[in-house]
């Protein structure tokens, strides 16, 4: 058989991997597909419409509805809920469930609700008891109802301003930058302000403001191919966190005397909006929606590509 099952679980599928362990309890129906090396707990269900991948832990009372599908290495904690169905009714069953994905790495924390359609990213952190709305970005920590995110995965802190005059070369971490910028202050206020090749490291040909955010929302969650950006927080505050394929960090703005400047191929998420919050972002070319990489594993790709050839 390959892999163990205990003799008070049902295992009505012919696909698990050598190495899994199936205990007591454990309801696997035939259409389910389960990878090696598996830990599948007491007192789970897995439907049909179920794909399993290497490696994953199931703790004790998960069910995985059909419409669902784990990648490699996931942990899924005690009585995680999954759901397949955003508007169920007793005997009405939907011609097609949506597609949940809990990419490779991930950790799902006891207790967590997980809605429908939902993609969770690569290597995310899904805190105990958090009801998940909306998708997750890659590597991100998020807890509570709804969930949002609170942190970066292996994250560094690089909350002090520091002055630079032009993009550093690469140390291998992310190439990204935060910049002390000017501040005035007289008795008839506060002045900030930067220059184009000093503070600002590229010419200017465009700025966009983001505001009206809910804390609840996520912005960015995409890298550039050749575009650089610089942010200023012009009012309130924000956290940005930022990611080069390798290594991560995390910034936070809260003032108009900080810029964060984004070189191309890294990959930046914005959240933890104040209701007050204003970004304003100025860009070195105008709009361009084929130089975006919206999707992390491709972004990963191209990054591996471009760290080989330099």
């Amino acid at each position: 058989m390959g892999y163990f099952k205990h003799p008070q679980a049902i295992v009505e599928t012919e696909h698990v991997g050598q190495g899994t362990e199936i205990w007591a309890f454990a309801h696997v129906l035939a259409g389910a597909k389960i990878g090696r090396d598996c830990r599948i707990c007491d007192h789970t269900f897995i439907e049909n419409d179920v794909e399993v991948g290497d490696r994953v832990t199931i703790k004790c009372g998960v069910q995985l509805w059909d419409g669902v599908t784990i990648e490699d290495d996931v942990f899924i904690g005690p009585n995680a809920t999954f759901t397949n169905d955003p508007f169920p009714r007793s005997k009405q069953r939907p011609s097609q469930f949506p597609r949940t994905v809990v990419k490779a790495g991930s950790s799902i924390g006891a207790n967590a609700t997980i809605l429908p359609g939902i993609t969770i990213g690569a290597g995310a952190m899904i805190g105990a008891g958090s009801v998940v709305t909306h998708n997750v970005p890659a590597k991100t920590k998020l807890i509570g109802n709804p969930a949002h995110i609170v942190g970066y995965v292996g994250e560094e802190d690089e909350s002090a301003a520091r002055p630079v005059a032009a993009p550093a070369a690469s140390t291998g971490g992310p190439t990204s930058a935060l910049v002390e910028l000017p501040l005035v202050e007289d008795l008839r206020g506060l002045l900030s302000f930067g220059e184009v090749g000093r503070q600002v490291p590229f010419e200017v040909k465009r700025y966009f403001l983001v505001f009206g955010v809910s804390t609840a929302r996520i912005r960015g969650e995409h890298s550039h191919k050749k575009l650089h950006q610089f942010l200023i927080c012009a009012h309130g505050s924000l956290s940005v966190a930022i990611d080069d394929g390798q290594s991560r960090k995390e910034y936070f703005l809260d003032s108009p005397a900080k810029g964060l400047h984004l070189p191309p191929l890294v990959w930046g998420v914005f959240y933890g909006f104040s209701p007050d919050a204003v970004l304003l972002v100025l860009a070195s070319d105008l709009y361009d929606p084929d130089d975006y990489i919206r999707d992390y594993a491709a972004f990963l790709e191209i990054r591996r590509t471009h760290d080989t050839r330099s």
